[in-house]
């Protein structure tokens, strides 16, 4: 199972980037995914997750900016951000957890890590 990750880059305060993760490999179901992301010399911290049937949580400092969505049939989770600010320049990692088959259970996986870097 991996984990794609794609759609960092540098942007200015008040603009918006859209990033997308996409999971490949042997995959019987999805469960949850969603984002996290880790500033220079911080722990890495929850920006928001989305279960099978679509319920949202986003952490309280990204609320009503960032907007986290997937595509099922496509394997694939988005996190529209909105109105970003440089407190949120950080490496943004997906996250899934996966079942690779019937018999297995489900794991944690996650991708490569995409840096957001939100500056003037």
């Amino acid at each position: 199972v991996q984990l794609q990750a794609s759609g960092g880059g540098l942007v200015q305060p008040g603009g918006s980037l859209r990033l997308s993760c996409a999971a490949s490999g042997s995959i019987f179901g999805i469960d949850s995914m969603g984002w996290y992301r880790q500033a220079p010399g911080k722990q890495r911290e929850l920006v928001a997750t989305i279960t099978s049937v679509k319920n949202t949580n986003y952490a309280g400092s990204v609320k009503g900016r960032f907007t986290v969505s997937r595509d099922n049939a496509a394997k694939t989770v988005f996190l529209q951000m909105n109105s970003l600010k440089p407190e949120d320049t950080a490496v943004y990692y997906c996250n899934a957890v996966i079942k690779s088959s019937y018999l297995e259970p489900y794991k944690f996986y996650w991708g490569q890590g995409t840096l957001v870097t939100v500056s003037s």
